[in-house]
């Protein structure tokens, strides 16, 4: 991103999501089960006093900051966040390399406090933010409960106005750049049309959120689209237009270092943690400038969560992020002992692990949600006409799975760890499909042959490339952008060079990656096809929008509402029936059983080819950072690293 002024301010186990359908009285508060609608279970801490942190007790004690008790929410509505191993102790600094602004998503996740979150064990969502919620009988009607006197970070109090506000000032008008997201309409059953859900607030703690229709799966999706479904008010009334004016908040936004307001309401509605004068509900808070070689967040004093023993959290005073030129810096920096905490690419867990002793860390792995480490997609709707005929060719994609050994992409690339199989569902995720990761998988040339021969492709003079049946030249330009393991891709060119396909390679920056994605000119590309749950995030199998390069301006299509793109057909068009009928569902027995049906259709296609099994998601941890889970899957929807609630690590 160009570079912005960002003003100091002093102020997992296998994940099975359970769909909600049919609940009356869900009134949760994580550690403790609550009781019928509009109350919470005793939040009572052991000792029934708070504790907090000393740099914070000094504040407190020097008038800087009121007492403890009156920074947290009223004691019946405390989050008592349970901790891993043992309760931790106060105090030290996390070390958390970064790139820089652009790298915003992972401290994003590490920080983030949704309304609701995923459960670790993986049976659904948890309030959060939230104190609890009550649903009716045909899920048309969420009730949910704000925590009592709980505040932002600069201690304003934070309540259903936010709530309000953020409905009716961020999201509708659409100031931080993004459409009204998904979770907050409604599927019509008999026509397939979109009812936006009516937000209402009830009294100070209290909000509704009303459908025409049955939601189902409102909260989980509410937990991936739009996690925030609150803002601070008492901030956006001071830098929006609609409160001080064009004028002065064009002055507001050049302080900021923007050159117009549009981009001010963007960045600090959708990249709010980057910003110190933006309050927040996260346990730490930026405390200058994301530009800086050392981006700092300190503890909020005013985080609402408590451990057992009321020690106000979070354990660690501060994350530091120090500047990385690139990988390398990176490494070199977690050899040398100066990381407490990152994630790491999993082409260097042969050397992490060699170098653990040095670096006085230990290397944790989760189970990944991606449906293959090393694969390839072809687009469906690629500009060429024959290429795009041959693309959608089926035999041409079983000609590609079988033309390259598996076990050796397993030993060469992921040492082993990914295991010869198709791209497929997991085990132990929804929809796993029994034996889909053993389709197509043995390595036969003469098969793939037989294939090419099947579908009328020919060989050239010199008998070393295929072309088309008319003789003209075949070849496939595979796009390679940052992040791609050029080792796999020069691995796979060898191979459909042995059985006659000849492939061009392009290397671009991510950007012009995402440029020539959004305009289809991008034939192939590696496979990168990672999901939880279809039924709640089904960006990459279903054709939306322009997300995926498989299924390239079929998206298009849909998202234009047929004015733009190509217009799927066959199966592709079938996936988009049926994920009609999963909107519209009124059960969790509908949803599972059309979330399948879409599934199975990836599989009797195989649009996607993959080569390795999953590996696993690589954490870096420093010996000394306790509170660390070690078996959890990793996946955007549950905020990867954020699964772990870093709240409650603490350093020894």
């Amino acid at each position: 991103m160009a570079r912005k002024k960002m003003i100091t301010t002093t102020v997992v186990v296998l994940l099975s999501i359970s769909v909600l359908a049919g609940c009356l009285s869900k009134n949760n508060n994580n550690a403790q089960n609550s009781a019928s609608p509009g109350n919470t279970a005793s939040t009572k801490t052991s000792t029934g006093t708070f504790k907090e942190a000393p740099m914070l007790e000094a504040l407190a004690k020097a008038g800087t900051l009121p007492a403890v008790d009156q920074r947290l929410p009223a004691k019946q509505d405390i989050m008592i966040e349970p901790v891993l191993d043992k309760t931790g102790k106060y105090g030290g600094e996390w070390r958390y390399p970064w790139s820089g602004p652009n790298d915003k998503w992972g401290i994003e996740m590490v920080t983030e406090e949704p309304l609701f979150r995923f459960k670790q064990d993986g049976s659904g969502v948890e309030p959060n933010v939230a104190k609890g919620y009550d649903v009716n009988a045909d899920s048309t009607l969420f009730t949910i409960h704000l925590r009592q006197g709980m505040k932002w970070s600069d201690g304003h109090v934070f309540n259903a106005d936010d709530v309000l506000f953020y409905w009716e000032h961020m999201l509708i008008p659409e100031t931080f750049g993004k459409a009204l997201y998904d979770c907050y309409y409604s599927i019509d059953p008999a026509t397939g049309s979109k009812e936006r859900a009516e937000v209402t607030k009830v009294d100070d703690y209290t909000v509704q959120v009303k459908f025409k229709h049955s939601s189902v799966q409102f909260l989980e999706r509410l937990a991936i689209d739009n996690k925030w479904f609150f803002a601070p008010a008492h901030y956006y009334k001071t830098v929006l237009p609609e409160f001080i004016g064009p004028d002065k908040a064009l002055e507001v936004a050049k302080q900021y270092g923007f050159n117009d307001t549009k981009n001010l309401g963007i960045w600090t509605g959708y990249y709010f943690w980057l910003y110190p004068q933006r309050p927040t509900l996260n346990a730490w808070v930026a405390k200058n400038d994301a530009n800086s070689d050392k981006f700092i967040l300190e503890r909020n004093p005013y985080f609402f969560k408590t451990d057992k023993d009321g020690q106000q959290l979070p354990y660690i005073d501060r994350i530091v992020m120090p500047k990385m030129q690139d990988s390398s810096h990176t490494m070199i920096e977690t050899f040398a002992g100066n990381v407490e905490l990152t994630g790491a690419d999993f082409k260097d867990f042969t050397v992490l692990k060699e170098n653990e002793k040095k670096g006085n860390y230990h290397v944790v792995t989760w189970s990944a949600t991606s449906w293959s480490s090393t694969g390839i997609e072809l687009n469906q709707t690629t500009e060429a006409p024959k290429l795009r005929a041959l693309f959608q060719d089926i035999r041409f994609r079983e000609a590609l799975s079988v033309a390259v050994d598996r076990n050796q992409v397993s030993e060469i690339i992921t040492n082993g760890q990914g295991k010869p199989a198709q791209a497929s569902v997991p085990k132990g995720l929804p929809n796993y499909q029994d034996g889909w990761d053993k389709q197509w998988i043995g390595y036969d040339t003469n098969r793939a042959a037989k294939l090419f021969d099947d579908i009328g492709l020919k060989w050239d003079s010199n008998h070393k490339y295929r072309t088309y049946a008319d003789g003209s030249d075949l070849s496939i330009v595979i796009y390679e952008q940052k992040g791609d393991d050029e080792r796999f891709i020069e691995l796979l060119r060898k191979y459909y060079d042995q059985v006659g396909i000849k492939t061009d390679l392009k290397v671009v920056d991510n950007g012009s990656y995402n440029d020539l994605k959004y305009a289809n000119k991008i034939p192939a590309s590696i496979a990168n096809v990672s999901v939880m749950n279809v039924a709640l995030r089904p960006d990459e199998l279903v054709p939306l929008r322009v997300i995926t390069p498989w299924f390239g301006h079929y998206g298009l299509y849909t998202s234009s509402k047929g004015k733009e793109g190509v217009k799927p057909e066959g199966d592709v068009a079938l996936i988009l029936e049926y994920w009609d009928k999963l909107k519209a569902a009124k059960t969790k027995e509908e949803i599972t059983k059309w979330s399948n049906e879409i599934v199975k259709l990836h599989q009797k296609n195989q649009w996607v080819i993959g080569y390795t099994s999953p590996t696993p998601v690589v954490f870096i941890v420093k010996n000394n950072l306790k509170n660390f889970p070690t078996a959890l899957f990793s996946s955007d929807e549950t905020r990867g690293m954020g699964l772990a609630h870093p709240e409650q690590f603490y350093l020894e």
